[in-house]
């Protein structure tokens, strides 16, 4: 802008403009608004002739006021779903900064405090916000998870309409703060496309220390991640203290006080953690204690890890440790497995084990299979879950089609495989009206030493290719099943336990489970490109 001093100027008046413009020039760091013209120089000529008579009063000028480019949205992962850009300083941490939460609002101190602490501020409670404050509040009629962040002169304020929400919110600004120092100025207003996102880890192969988990849950809570599956239970081991049946616990194993302190830890990352306890199959931990009950064919060769179910002890210890378990995990889900029962992978289940055909035929009737007694057991376990008040989670290949018996609408189809024998394709269960949660094998199976044919999942083909609809292979399901599709899980196996380390599977599933953050979060074709998203990828990283 170039300032004019109208009317002719001597002496002390010349002399007073002039350093009114250098203080202007000062107060704006050198940066003049934009359209500036440069240093301001006085008209006519005032600087080289004397005075003859006294000047009038100048006219005032308005104080520059400093400009600010139009905000851009935060550089985060996930990426927010919208914001609305504004000009202005956005936020930043510094020694005046402070983290308050809203009078009513108090349920948020926790959320509160942590980001202070991340954020290296100083959390001030339940006061009224003050200049360059972050205010944490409760309220407005959003989706469940959804928040809105307004940053505006200095202060940010995150609302939701849950504390899960204005979790998020705080994410947000830690990622934005650790990519670009500052949250940008505008409002966000932000949402997860699939209320289940998560990651799982199978400790029953091979063991995996509290302090690991822990460490996990701390990275996935940054990533809006809210579940954690434990498989702890298989053929290799029973990795969880057991007081109904001590006999079945491996030598490594997580203490019951252990697994309160995770289950504390991820509460307080709006994470549920989800026990899985497979049956029929996947139980020889629990069979090697308990021989009598493994499963035998009609030469008397035992099935690995399968358990005789015709017998009513069988769903006797099974259903203790489901009841021990549902009380210990206060979550609202539990996986009660069915998949890869060895009695049905052979040409001629009734002929191979007549225990179950007769069992069958007994329980529901002449005609009825051997898969209706498997399915009949999947009902009956998940509604000894439903009992303790949690929905029951189960692998695809444990429901079957027509039989006598039908797998109850009620639990949650988990959808691994297409290639198992009696596996159907996604669709079918969504026809169906089912629920399902995504765990493609193809994307989002790490398997440790890349058994059968598995290979480790990259965050580059999960980033480009994969979306919830992608339930199985390369192929999307029609968008009108995307409601029934609940979200999806990345899941770490360890058939091959000594190939990797602890350290070396947190390295490897790094970049994937961050790719498949993203998109449960906002499920479409991502703006940036892989590079680009990699590199953010490790300035976000806790």
């Amino acid at each position: 802008m170039r300032y004019l001093i109208r009317g002719r100027r001597t002496g002390p008046v010349l002399m007073a403009a002039v350093l009114a413009t250098a203080g202007v020039a000062a107060c704006s760091n050198g940066a003049p608004d934009a359209g500036a013209g440069g240093t301001p120089t006085p008209t006519g000529s005032a600087a080289s002739s004397p005075a003859t008579s006294a000047a009038p009063s100048p006219t005032p000028t308005p104080t520059p006021t400093r400009t600010y480019p139009l905000s851009t949205a935060p550089r985060t992962i996930p990426a927010v779903q919208e914001h609305r850009p504004a000009r202005g300083p956005g936020w930043s941490p510094g020694p005046a900064a402070g983290i308050v939460v809203a009078a009513g609002s108090e349920a948020l101190t926790d959320e509160g405090k942590l980001l202070a602490g991340e954020l290296k501020v100083a959390f001030r409670g339940t006061v009224a916000a003050g200049p360059h404050d972050i205010e944490l509040a409760l309220g407005g009629s959003g989706a469940p998870e959804s928040y809105t962040l307004t940053a505006t002169g200095g202060n940010v304020r995150i609302t939701g309409p849950d504390q899960a929400g204005v979790f998020y919110g705080t994410r947000t600004v830690k990622q934005a703060v650790r990519s670009a120092g500052v949250v940008p100025e505008g409002v966000i207003r932000d949402r997860p496309a699939k209320p289940q996102r998560g990651l799982q880890v199978d400790i029953a192969r091979k063991f995996f220390t509290a302090g690991w988990i822990e460490a996990r849950l701390r990275e996935i809570a940054d990533l809006k991640l809210n579940q954690f599956e434990l498989h702890f239970a298989d053929d290799q081991g029973f990795r969880i203290a057991s007081d109904s049946h001590p006999e079945i616990v491996s030598a490594e194993h997580l203490t019951k006080a252990e697994v309160r302190r995770i289950i504390a830890l991820a509460a307080s990352l709006h994470i549920t953690v989800v026990p899985e306890v497979d049956s029929p199959g996947h139980l020889g931990a629990v069979l090697r204690a308990h021989p009598d009950l493994q499963l035998r064919n009609v030469q008397g060769v035992p099935r690995q890890g399968a358990i005789d179910i015709s017998k009513p002890e069988s769903a006797g210890i099974v259903d203790d440790l489901l009841r021990e378990y549902a009380a210990l995990f206060p979550g609202g889900w539990f996986h009660v497995g069915a998949d890869e029962y060895q009695a049905l992978t052979v040409r001629d289940p009734a002929a191979s084990y007549p225990q179950l055909a007769s069992a069958a035929t007994a329980k529901y009737g002449a005609g009825a299979s051997v898969a209706d007694l498997a399915e009949g057991w999947l009902n009956d376990r998940a509604a000894v879950v439903r009992g303790a008040g949690k929905t029951a989670k189960a692998w695809n290949d444990g429901f079957f089609r027509g039989g006598r018996v039908s797998a109850d609408r009620r639990i949650e189809v988990e959808y691994w495989t297409g290639t198992e024998i009696g596996a159907r394709p996604p669709s079918e269960y969504l026809a169906e009206g089912r629920k399902v949660v995504n765990l493609n094998d193809k994307y989002l199976y790490y398997v440790l030493g890349e058994p059968n044919q598995f290979k480790y999942p990259t965050g580059r083909a999960i980033y480009e290719e994969w979306t919830p609809r992608v339930l199985r292979g390369t192929t999307p399901v029609a968008a009108g099943y995307d409601p029934l599709i609940l979200g999806g899980r990345f899941a770490v196996w360890c058939d091959r336990a000594t190939a990797q380390t602890q350290t070396q599977v947190a390295a490897g599933i790094r970049l994937p489970v961050t790719a498949t953050a993203q998109k449960l979060w906002d499920a479409r074709r991502p703006t940036m490109d892989w590079p680009t998203f990699r590199a953010l990828a490790a300035e976000v990283r806790g």
